[in-house]
């Protein structure tokens, strides 16, 4: 009896240390408000606290390492006393950015969020004639390529943030010195066309668009899947080989890539879909005829200004001619440099979905009128 009366007070004091133990644990840190659903993106994880956002970015190279860790603060509210160590901060809607890529520069456009850019990186790659004009006239400036853009004006423009794309060991020479927030836009290593979409939200919390990126991302993915599940139903599945040769080997698009699940979502039977993981493999031209010389369909991307030809194909390289997609005319390309492909394929997949089904399946798109991908002439 007295050993039991002698334990109740230790339990007592012990439930008071717990307690004033969790009361310094959540003074520390804010309240969990929310945490995004992010079904298809696998490199970026977004949460909501009371006082910030906090946005972590995986390594798409090394998927076990943490790349990056950004504090989205508020600017119009005071520094929060307690954030998470190792964040980079960065106050929002950021007021003046520099984006190095068209890509991301297109969707600052469709989100209504030109006037926070003040600097951009290879115009030449821009085809958007509001941007262009606004390039010319000097509210955004043009600041050379993106391996070594022009630091002096980076810095004279007022820099508070700069959006990049990352690549293996790789890094941003000597703008990483000038202690401008890079936001590492690593959207192109996702294997989902949605995951690659789904980066906008992200890039609306930036630019203090976060609703109209909610609205872009809610569409595209309601008509990505709605098209999706109509190629579902098709019974027949035609092949296709993808891209050409270029040096001495011909990069392959796994089929776990974006490409590859776009085609296989397209209805149709991509012929390297064996391929684990969303990296090119380069084959020989003889291995890849070998496995794709009967298919069905090619598709392939150019980037010049004269439309390409299957005679110009054939010039390229004359063993072309002997696959049955070219015997056949069934080899569809796609002017990067004339369409608007690259500044389309992050927030609107759901388009180049629509082209593919409407060329293997034109049976369940009838009138559809293509944007991207055409035969090829003569």
């Amino acid at each position: 009896m007295r050993r039991t009366w002698l334990l109740i007070p230790l339990l007592a004091l012990l439930g008071l240390l717990l307690s004033s133990c969790g009361g310094r644990q959540s003074s520390a840190r804010p309240e969990l408000k929310a945490t995004d659903t992010i079904r298809y993106a696998r490199n970026i994880h977004i949460e909501y606290f009371d006082d910030y956002v906090s946005v972590r970015i995986r390594d798409p190279w090394d998927t076990l390492r943490q790349r990056q860790h950004y504090v989205l603060v508020d600017r119009t509210r005071p520094l929060p006393a307690t954030l998470p160590e190792g964040g980079i901060v960065i106050r929002i809607p950021v007021e003046k950015a520099v984006i190095y890529t068209s890509v991301h520069t297109a969707i600052a456009e469709e989100l209504g969020a030109l006037d926070r850019v003040c600097g951009v990186c290879e115009p030449e790659y821009i085809t958007s004639p509001v941007v262009l004009e606004r390039i010319a006239d000097g509210r955004i400036a043009d600041l050379g390529v993106s391996t070594s853009p022009n630091v002096e004006k980076i810095i004279d423009i007022g820099t508070e943030m700069i959006i990049a794309s990352p690549f293996e060991n790789s890094g941003y020479g000597s703008a990483e010195k000038l202690g401008i927030p890079i936001v590492e836009a690593a959207d192109y290593m996702e294997n989902h066309p949605l995951g690659r979409t789904e980066w906008v939200l992200f890039y609306g919390l930036l630019l203090g668009e976060r609703e109209a990126a909610e609205q872009v991302f809610a569409r595209t993915e309601a008509h990505y899947n709605e098209l999706k599940a109509m190629a579902a139903q098709v019974k027949d599945r035609p092949s296709v080989v993808l891209e050409r040769r270029y040096g001495n080997s011909w990069a392959v698009p796994a089929g776990e890539s974006y490409i590859g699940v776009m085609h296989a979502d397209a209805g149709a039977d991509y012929v390297f879909r064996y391929l684990k993981g969303a990296r090119s493999v380069h084959f020989s031209f003889e291995s890849v005829f070998d496995q794709a010389g009967d298919a069905d369909f090619w598709f392939l991307k150019y980037d010049t200004r004269a439309p390409y030809t299957y005679r110009l194909l054939a010039q390229e390289y004359e063993p072309y001619a002997n696959f049955r997609a070219w015997k056949e005319h069934r080899v569809f390309a796609c002017n990067t440099i004339t369409s608007t492909y690259y500044d389309d394929i992050t927030l609107h997949p759901d388009r180049v979905l629509e082209d593919l089904i409407a060329i293997y399946h034109p049976e369940l798109l009838p009138g559809h009128v293509q944007r991207y991908y055409f035969p090829l002439d003569d």
